[in-house]
């Protein structure tokens, strides 16, 4: 099990609208509106920015592949998920989600 970190990017940057950019030490996957996903300069770990409800469907769903983030960040939803530990099909799952959350808005039209 596990999946690499070249796989983590081919799996995010399949998203709509998914780019890739440097963030502080990790490599940021976004949309036009905001991150979704960081992953950590040694490959091993990638962090989703997920609500505070999808962290805990998650890290209840599979507590040996994601954990919060300490801190702050992990209160607001941030997930820390284990590469190493995770099966493509629920990364996949989790990436979907987070691109989601991070997804621009519709715009509304004015009536």
């Amino acid at each position: 099990m596990g999946v690499g970190a070249q796989r983590v990017r081919d799996l995010a940057l399949a998203l709509p609208g998914a780019s890739e950019a440097p963030h502080f030490d990790r490599v940021a996957f976004r949309t036009p509106r905001r991150i979704f996903a960081t992953l950590a300069a040694d490959g091993c770990h990638l962090n989703l920015m997920f609500d505070p409800e999808l962290r805990d469907f998650y890290c209840q769903m599979a507590p040996t592949m994601f954990a919060p983030v300490p801190g702050g960040w992990g209160r607001a939803g941030a997930t820390s998920c284990d590469l190493d530990a995770v099966d493509e099909a629920t990364l996949r799952s989790a990436l979907e989600a987070a691109h989601r959350r991070a997804a621009p808005r519709p715009r509304r039209r004015r009536p």
